[in-house]
């Protein structure tokens, strides 16, 4: 029994030695130079209104059917231009008569 307790407690010494060695360990580098900060930029369902950073890009901000808040991942390209659109069932209304609602968008008026 003596010699099952001692072989068990080498056994632990040495699983805590090989697990104490794999440890990250700091290495000195350069000195911590912060990211330059950029405009945020609003997420998906989010409203996306003129004053948001960012929004310059996007003059839309209202589904053309429904008139709600736009979601930046519903979307369909008509005459090479991008139309978002609250929900998918907006989007598939523009599909069956598009010409229907491009006077309520802004990509669209001269």
């Amino acid at each position: 029994m003596g010699k099952k307790c001692l072989s068990s407690i080498g056994v632990v010494t040495l699983l805590m030695i090989l697990l104490a060695g794999c440890s990250k360990k700091e290495q000195p580098g350069p000195a911590h130079q912060p990211a330059p900060e950029k405009a945020p930029v609003p997420e998906a369902n989010q409203p996306v209104s003129p004053n948001t950073p960012g929004a310059a890009a996007i003059e839309q901000t209202d589904c053309p059917v429904m008139g709600g808040p736009i979601d930046r991942n519903i979307f369909v390209e008509y005459q090479c231009k991008k139309v978002y659109f609250c929900c998918e069932a907006c989007k598939e209304a523009f599909n069956k008569e598009p010409e229907k609602y491009l006077a309520k968008l802004p990509q669209f008026k001269q």
